[in-house]
């Protein structure tokens, strides 16, 4: 059977032959040149908004920030960041020192933590999060602790670990 006459066919020939016109229609829309907004007549309207950005702040941002709802004290002690190992993970005060003596002609010194675990020192060594042994004498340690404020003032402080006599001794 020869399809002749244009009204005849299926349903799907008459749906493209009514189609094609439509997409040949918003082909030639899409290429047209947009036309100027001045263009369209504006009678009765509004005249146009336009935000100026310029000398105002970003009405998104909050009015309340993290930084504003922090009190800074300028005095506080900042310490750095670096993960801790060895002996910085002992603070002075929770160790006994319990010997000195010299090895290889350099003083050197024996502490114990809570626990009776023996740990040797010596000068120049870091311990606790902010000191350094600086001198190891006679009959005690000194260690020089280092400090920096927010405000980037410096504080040194000195702490001693003294040996302890044992009973009987003078």
């Amino acid at each position: 059977m020869k399809n002749t006459d244009r009204q005849t066919g299926t349903a799907t020939d008459r749906m493209i032959r009514l189609a094609i016109p439509g997409l040949v229609l918003a082909t030639l829309l899409a290429m047209a040149p947009p036309r100027e907004a001045s263009a369209v007549p504006r009678e009765g309207l509004p005249p146009e908004f336009h935000y100026q950005i310029e000398n105002r702040t970003d009405p998104f941002l909050p009015f309340i920030t993290e930084k504003a709802t922090s009190v800074t004290n300028m005095n506080e002690i900042v310490d750095d960041e670096e993960p801790l190992t060895g002996m910085q993970l002992f603070e002075p005060g929770q160790l006994t020192l319990v010997a000195l003596m010299q090895s290889d002609g350099k003083d050197v010194a024996m502490v114990q933590d809570f626990t009776g675990k023996g740990y040797v020192l010596t000068e120049g060594m870091l311990i606790g999060k902010r000191g350094m042994i600086s001198q190891i004498g006679t009959n005690r340690v000194v260690i020089e602790e280092n400090a920096r404020t927010r405000a980037g003032k410096k504080i040194v402080t000195e702490k001693v670990m003294t040996l302890k006599k044992e009973e009987g001794e003078d």
